[in-house]
């Protein structure tokens, strides 16, 4: 990982993580945006709706320095109820 990114990772965390369980898997922690475009862009089923897009657009925005955290971090919890992933 970048070193840009490792900062941007550190300085953009929730206040409170998201939890979210996969299928049967373990329960999952994400603790940020940067974290979140990760899952929304490898671990995410494949079910994917307009909550999805705005979820992915959100952390985009905070990873590059504009977007608010508060948002993103809702945009990703309604995605996560979207395709019944929330713990």
């Amino acid at each position: 990982m970048s070193q840009k990114k490792e900062q941007i990772q550190a300085l953009f965390l929730w206040e409170s993580p998201v939890y979210l369980r996969i299928g049967r898997g373990m329960l999952e922690t994400v603790e940020g945006p940067y974290e979140a475009l990760v899952y929304l862009s490898t671990r995410w089923p494949a079910e994917r709706g307009p909550y999805y897009d705005r979820a992915k657009a959100a952390c985009n925005e905070v990873v590059e320095a504009y977007g608010s955290v508060t948002e993103a971090r809702d945009a990703f919890i309604a995605a996560a109820i979207e395709v019944r992933i929330l713990a």
